[in-house]
């Protein structure tokens, strides 16, 4: 049951995401575009992709997290932090921490396309510099709340009373939520939290406010009080499925270049140094 003194959040926006073809084999939607750093802190971008072999190579990261979604297909994937390899099924998550600096690659097999969601989570200055950490989350894994007519799998942050172990930086919340049609979830979040949901399937009826949106579209949380508790009301129309993403904002200056995020443009001239020199991981 909800408490009495918690803020029901309504939905400040709704927003289509559109799908671009880049080349034969990879097209993708920018969920949230860079460049809106104040607006959507502590998240950088999110991007939709589907893509088969190829679409990208072997290429380096320093001074953020990124949150790995495989929404269908699988993938293989190799980095330097743990000179390893290893694959991501459908529903697996990998959240990782590139901190001074990481190396990877992400390639579905010969003749396979993956559908997945990559979400940039920015460091707080004081960790940027951390040590590089890979943790894969696979869905059988995962921490359940399960309701009437709903279940919340939780990779990062908690849901209700159900709390999931991955380690933060910055304090993430990310589910999975699968409500059958008719059904309704509550879902609560610290008020200081910027947060927002992006619908894979179905559609439904959000927030306080009550508004409508389905699959391909995504919902920014109005903000709350930063010193109480919150929450966000989702009611399927139909079968949904979607996933949550909400974290505190860090309110630290980013400057970012390519896959570089730092808090200065000197730390961003270093960071490519670094790469050319040799010297970028340790």
């Amino acid at each position: 049951m909800e408490a009495t003194n918690v803020i029901r959040r309504d939905i400040k926006k709704v927003w289509t995401v559109n799908e671009q073809k880049i080349s034969d084999i990879h097209s993708v939607g920018a969920i949230l575009e860079p460049g809106r750093w104040e607006d959507y802190d502590p998240f950088l971008l999110l991007m939709e992709d589907k893509f088969k072999k190829g679409a990208f190579d072997v290429h380096p990261h320093r001074g953020i997290e990124t949150i790995t979604f495989v929404i269908d297909g699988s993938i293989n994937h190799y980095d330097s932090a743990s000179g390893a390899g290893g694959s991501l099924q459908k529903g697996d998550l990998q959240f990782m921490t590139a901190g001074r600096g990481v190396v990877h690659n992400e390639s579905p097999a010969d003749g396979e396309q993956v559908h997945l969601l990559q979400l940039w989570v920015n460091l707080p200055r004081e960790h940027k510099m951390t040590a590089p950490r890979y943790q894969n989350l696979p869905a059988k894994d995962m921490p359940v709340r399960q309701e009437e007519g709903a279940l919340i799998r939780v990779y990062s942050g908690s849901s209700g009373d159900v709390v999931s172990d991955t380690l933060n930086y910055a304090p993430v919340t990310f589910v999975e939520m699968l409500v059958n049609g008719g059904a309704s979830i509550v879902q609560d979040l610290p008020g200081s939290y910027n947060g927002f949901i992006y619908v894979l399937e179905g559609s439904g009826i959000f927030g306080e406010n009550k508004v409508e949106a389905k699959k391909g579209q995504a919902l920014w949380l109005e903000s709350a009080d930063e010193a109480t508790m919150s929450s966000i009301h989702v009611a399927a129309t139909e079968n949904l499925r979607l996933v949550l993403f909400a974290g505190t904002p860090l309110k630290e200056p980013i400057a970012a270049r390519g896959p570089f995020v730092m808090n200065t443009a000197e730390e961003i001239t270093q960071a490519y140094e670094d790469y050319r020199n040799g010297t970028f991981i340790s």
